[in-house]
């Protein structure tokens, strides 16, 4: 999601040189070093870890979980928390977990950074840049967006300065796996995620582009929803939605969901997948038109748990919505709510939330990528 649509953009010149400072180089910054800070007079963005080393592992609360439906709570205990891991971002997307780390991979967009966060240690900056390689200012929202892991555990990426789907790869930096459909620049890849077989998918609305559609760098007239097979053949399979955005599978992978994220027409879309990984059957899953009227946010991220029950960030936070559509109810931090993911041990929650990284424990699970 575009944070503008919603409220006035907070990257200005001055955070941006403050990164910079860090990373103003072609290649990406080597994973590990520490979160920077300002010098030689750019002003401090300051990243708040709510628990550092040795410190006790009590997290600060903020929110509500808002229940729908008594089915919520086999799902998620009644006595469960919004714990707030990380404040003070610019705008926080992509979540993902690393299971071999044990760490949580996520997005600062305007920052053009990827940040670690490991239990008990903090924040740390991982990728720096993560999504745009220039070196000459463009505007825009320019950093990586979504983040998953392939069958080889590397890093694949949403970018959207350098308008590709590329791989990063320690000792050869940034590969790019997409860049171009019919010879035409995607707009800015948003989200992404794996079939069990290797078939990627992801989404290219126009986030990423200064004025959107109306930008002049915009090569394509759709925003489309893409399969990028292993050969590196790259299929079209929808060009009829407005602003295509978070995407998931069932647990069969038979069905597809794809999030809009249209203030006109914000709904979650179901498609089946066909035997060649095509799409077909695009029917609207859930419609959250009464919720945008009067909540902030429009569907967004999604992840699904091994139940089939979504878990979307829309209007007013994670809806829960089980696999009939039924809303269950609503993970609420108070604040516009763009992505999910699942972590620790597959029932972990971690939720991008504007300017904060949280998480919330539940009774169910989702795979790990």
């Amino acid at each position: 999601m575009n944070r503008s649509l919603f409220r006035t953009s907070v990257l200005s010149a001055t955070a941006a040189a403050v990164f910079c400072l860090a990373s103003c180089s072609t290649g990406p910054k080597k994973a590990g070093a520490s979160v920077p800070e300002a010098s030689t007079g750019a002003q401090a963005v300051a990243i708040t870890n709510a628990a550092q080393t040795n410190a006790p592992k009590v997290y600060p609360t903020i929110g509500t979980i808002e229940r729908l439906d008594p089915a919520l709570d086999a799902l998620i205990p009644p006595n469960a928390r919004i714990e707030k891991l990380v404040g003070g971002l610019e705008w926080s997307e992509g979540p993902v977990w690393d299971r071999k780390t044990k760490t949580l991979l996520f997005s600062d967009i305007p920052r053009n950074v990827v940040f670690q966060w490991k239990e008990g240690v903090g924040t740390r900056d991982f990728l720096m840049p993560s999504g745009y390689t220039g070196s000459e200012p463009r505007g825009g929202e320019s950093g990586s967006n979504g983040l998953t892991f392939d069958k080889e555990h590397r890093l694949v990426l949403c970018q959207h300065g350098d308008r590709r789907v590329a791989r990063f790869e320690p000792e050869r930096g940034f590969v790019t796996l997409a860049e171009y459909y019919l010879f035409r620049r995607f707009n800015s890849p948003n989200d992404l995620v794996y079939k069990s077989n290797g078939d990627l998918y992801f989404t290219d609305p126009p986030y990423g582009l200064e004025k959107l559609n109306d930008d002049p760098r915009k090569e394509l007239v759709f925003n489309g929803v893409y399969l990028l097979r292993p050969s590196g053949e790259v299929v079209l399979l929808t060009k009829e939605l407005s602003f295509p955005n978070g995407l998931a599978f069932s647990p069969d992978e038979k069905t597809i969901y794809v999030a809009v994220s249209d203030p006109a027409r914000p709904v979650i879309m179901a498609y089946d997948v066909k035997q060649d990984g095509t799409i077909g059957n695009g029917r609207v899953f859930f419609d959250a038109s009464s919720l945008a009227a009067s909540r902030k946010g429009v569907p967004d991220g999604l992840k699904v748990d091994d139940k089939g029950n979504l878990f979307a960030t829309g209007p007013g936070g994670v809806l829960v919505i089980a696999p009939n559509g039924k809303h269950l109810g609503t993970i609420s931090t108070g604040e516009l709510t763009s992505n999910c993911a699942w972590g620790d041990d597959g029932s972990t929650l971690y939720i991008t939330s504007d300017m904060y990284l949280c998480r919330v424990k539940t009774n169910t699970r989702g795979q790990l990528p």
